[in-house]
């Protein structure tokens, strides 16, 4: 397995020891009930947040650039959920730049693959924005470990309101980037959002039809109505319990035909001869190389009865709106998740692109420096935020 070189240095929590990690376990964090920043938007809007200290440790999964300067900060969506987010601005920089809001994989923090993203796309003349999508991370909402394709779409919609509202930003000139499963936001976020000038996916996983079909839509439609049932009871359970019991997002059977359940995204050891896409999450989620005690698939799992939303609601139903502007997606050629893109690109209306990156993996493009094209999403939106 390939461990990213430079990236994975100089991780201010020690990760590379046990140590270190039970060190990160202790700074769990579990919303912004108690901290946030200034968003750096004028005192007398409506969207202004009250200063409160927030820890300016680096505390990502990569190593800091010098060639970007770097700041904590929170703002709310249209549902008054606070979201928290990593700045990143080019130093040096002058004028109005164009800006990008990066967020995914589904179940990870901004400290790791979206943040990387991020800083990375600063480097090259971006103001940048990683944030936590609701109910995770940093950000606050209730109950946490949630996920909605409602609410999560507009945590995309937001992080705009945020950036075009810096004084060094062009709020004509803003895009997107989703990782993994925070590409089916992406896009529909760009589908209802005109301020969304251009959108690019990596990794793309549609949640949507993940939760409700299962891997290559094999769920039989008898698997469909055990999984309705499934969370139907659990709300029961919940409801009784005044608790909201954790589990997989993507619900598994066994050979026998009966659903399996879990309290944890991925298991703390591998079994013997593991499955190689599970081999290839655990390598990023349990390790050092992109282990984060905030991320749901490091340490803990979804609310067993998440999926239901999932079912209802189907991503980018109206991918057609985003046209004329531009979609790029990008898939590694050995990526189980490669479907996903290839079909999105089959029904996208023009302008559109799907670029599969040789030898890669699902997992790689989250952090392997040598694989993600950057140069290429560089030169996407530079044309296309012009």
């Amino acid at each position: 397995m390939t461990v990213l070189n430079e990236q994975t240095l100089d991780h201010q929590y020690a990760l590379e020891t046990d140590m270190g990690r039970r060190n990160m376990l202790k700074m769990t964090g579990t919303g912004l009930a108690a901290i946030g920043v200034s968003a750096f938007i004028p005192s007398g809007s409506a969207f202004a947040q009250s200063e409160v200290k927030l820890d300016s440790k680096w505390d990502k999964t990569f190593r800091k650039s010098d060639k970007v300067d770097h700041k904590k900060v929170t703002f709310k969506n249209r549902y008054g959920i606070t979201l928290a987010a990593d700045l990143y601005i080019p130093k040096n920089a002058s004028g109005k730049l164009a800006a990008l809001a990066v967020s995914g994989p589904f179940g990870a923090v901004k400290e790791q693959a979206s943040g990387l993203y991020a800083q990375t796309m600063a480097e090259r003349g971006f103001v940048t924005l990683a944030f936590d999508p609701s109910f995770t991370g940093e950000s606050s909402g209730e109950t946490r470990n949630v996920a909605s394709p409602d609410i999560n779409t507009e945590d995309f919609s937001a992080a705009v309101d945020f950036l075009g509202l810096q004084s060094n930003v062009d709020r004509n000139r803003i895009g997107v980037i989703g990782i993994c499963g925070y590409s089916g936001m992406a896009l529909t976020a760009a589908t209802s959002d005109s301020r969304i000038k251009a959108v690019a996916t990596a990794s793309m996983y549609d949640m949507s039809r993940s939760m409700s079909r299962s891997y290559k839509d094999s769920y039989t439609m008898e698997q469909r109505h055990k999984v309705l049932d499934y969370l139907a009871e659990q709300r029961w359970k919940d409801a009784e319990s005044g608790k909201y019991a954790l589990g997989y997002h993507e619900v598994p059977f066994d050979d026998k035909g009966n659903i399996i359940q879990g309290q944890r995204v991925l298991p703390e050891t591998l079994p013997e001869n593991p499955d190689p896409v599970l081999l290839s999450f655990f390598d990023y989620y349990k390790t050092p190389r992109g282990f984060h005690p905030r991320g749901i698939n490091s340490s803990t799992a979804w609310t067993a009865t998440t999926p239901m939303s999932f079912f209802n609601f189907p991503m980018y139903a109206n991918i057609e709106m985003i046209s004329p502007r531009p979609i790029l997606l990008i898939a590694g050629a050995n990526a189980h998740s490669r479907y996903y893109s290839e079909d999105v690109i089959k029904v996208a209306s023009e302008p559109k692109e799907l670029l599969i990156v040789p030898n890669a993996d699902h997992v790689d493009l989250y952090d392997q420096m040598d694989k993600i094209p950057f140069d290429k999403l560089t030169a996407f939106f530079q044309k296309n935020l012009a």
